[in-house]
């Protein structure tokens, strides 16, 4: 007798950390015999894996999660789930909100889905937003490329920010081991996959909360130890991490990416303001003078590398004088790339109590302001490339134009040219530069790979 297949679908919202848990998710879903549906409307057990940065990304959740309800009266065994950091925030609140749900679980809890899953089939209503030590992941996740990788290696954050969610919906702090990581690591090798990006809320702080000091007094595990250790496993040819917090951003760390030759020249920190008493009031422990002394010694030791980060505007109580203060900053320095945001007011924050909240209109004028000189700036950075010969990873088919394959270079520059995806998904070819945008490149092939004979 042959039993009824059944589907699952995860819709993810929002950060690396929530495509990373969404993928373990699916792992263990599989793993239970659930098969992956690209439509909703034809699965069993829905998983909305929320995120809770912006107020916009957590009213689209609402708006899902209302169909779904409706659909749950005409289906009553569908199995609807909401994950991430708007079930930690909201908890038992959600399901007075949505009766319909089966499953409220927080981030920590991402590895313990079949567990929870098995209550909810004995017909409870399972709500699992309390703090645990997250369980190593023995989960095999389903990855959605075949190319490139995430890897956990610390999860949630000690960090006060006074505009930030995360160290509430996602713990504290909690480092996996270096061996761990690097098995995780060595078997994505085996399975092909030639790039890693390494993930954490706060990655430089990686190591802190294990045990053991060196001679020297400093911490035995540090991120940067860990990227000589993982560094040389065989098959992955380049290692990423995100997202760094200059805080923590040390002379040692850069000189480990300048001399590990897998390590890709690319940064993501973060600045969020370039005025020092908005830093301040956003309790970021840092300067804008020691934001741009990294990103100085960073040239000096990789003059060539390429600087993403994030800004919000219209913080609380930020002038206009201040505000100049981040274009100055995004100015002088020339971001690759830049997220952008106006502030939204988070629940149980302390910058959303506060009474200089700034006006909407104010908020997307600056942002739009800020978004121009972006754009400006990463089209002036782009030229450099121009005639170069680049490495690029080939990850897809141009969407837009299936003759046209794309790819990354080191540098994280989003690049197309022509090509057949089943020859060179997953190689590495070296690509001349012809055409410069902001935010990507076009280019020729120089060398393309063998192809190899069956």
């Amino acid at each position: 007798m042959t039993t009824a297949r059944r589907y699952y679908h995860i819709t993810t919202f929002g950060c690396q950390m929530n495509k990373a848990d969404s993928e373990r998710m699916a792992g263990i879903l599989e793993n239970m015999g659930f098969e992956w549906s690209e439509d909703p409307n034809q699965a069993d057990i829905i998983l909305y894996n929320t995120c809770t940065i912006r107020d916009n990304a957590e009213q689209k959740v609402y708006s899902y999660l209302g169909r779904q309800a409706k659909r749950k009266h005409e289906k009553p065994d569908l199995t609807l789930i909401v994950a991430g950091c708007v079930a930690q925030q909201e908890g038992e609140a959600l399901l007075r909100r949505v009766p319909e749900l089966d499953l409220v679980m927080g981030p920590q809890h991402a590895n313990r889905l079949q567990d929870l899953l098995q209550q909810v089939f004995e017909g409870n209503q399972v709500v699992a937003t309390e703090p645990i030590h997250i369980m190593e992941d023995i989960t095999k996740p389903r990855r959605d490329s075949t190319v490139t990788a995430w890897v956990n290696v610390i999860y949630g954050c000690n960090e006060r920010c006074t505009y930030c969610v995360v160290p509430n919906v996602r713990g504290v702090e909690q480092s996996r081991t270096p061996k761990a990581i690097r098995a995780e690591i060595e078997e994505l090798g085996r399975q092909g996959y030639k790039e890693i990006t390494l993930l954490g809320q706060n990655i430089d702080a990686y190591g802190r909360d294990l045990p053991g000091v060196t001679a020297e007094g400093r911490h035995q595990h540090t991120f940067t130890d860990l990227l000589y250790f993982v560094h040389d496993v065989p098959g992955i040819e380049r290692l990423r991490f995100a997202t760094s917090h200059p805080r923590y951003f040390t002379e040692r760390l850069i000189r480990a990416c300048a001399e590990l030759p897998k390590v890709c020249e690319h940064f993501h920190i973060p600045f969020q303001s370039g005025d020092n008493e908005v830093l301040k009031r956003m309790a970021r422990g840092y300067t804008q003078e020691k934001y741009r002394r990294i990103i100085d010694t960073i040239r000096k030791y990789i003059p060539d590398a390429a600087i993403s980060a994030d800004a919000i505007v219209g913080f609380p109580g930020e002038t206009e004088q201040q505000f100049q203060n981040t274009l100055k900053l995004v100015e002088d320095i020339g971001f690759d790339q830049l997220n952008t945001a106006a502030y939204s007011p988070r629940p149980g924050t302390p910058a959303a109590q506060w009474s200089d909240q700034i006006d909407e209109e104010v908020k997307s004028d600056r942002l739009q302001r800020l978004n121009h000189l972006v754009a400006t700036k990463a089209a002036e950075r782009s030229q450099r490339y121009l005639g170069r010969i680049e490495e690029v990873l080939v990850e897809d088919q141009n969407p837009k134009d299936k003759t046209q394959v794309m790819g990354r270079t080191r540098t994280n520059r989003l690049t197309f040219f022509t090509g057949d995806i089943n020859q060179l998904k997953g190689k590495l070819v070296k690509v001349k530069i012809t055409e410069a945008r902001a935010f990507s490149l076009t280019g020729e092939p120089i060398e393309l790979p063998a192809p190899i004979l069956v």
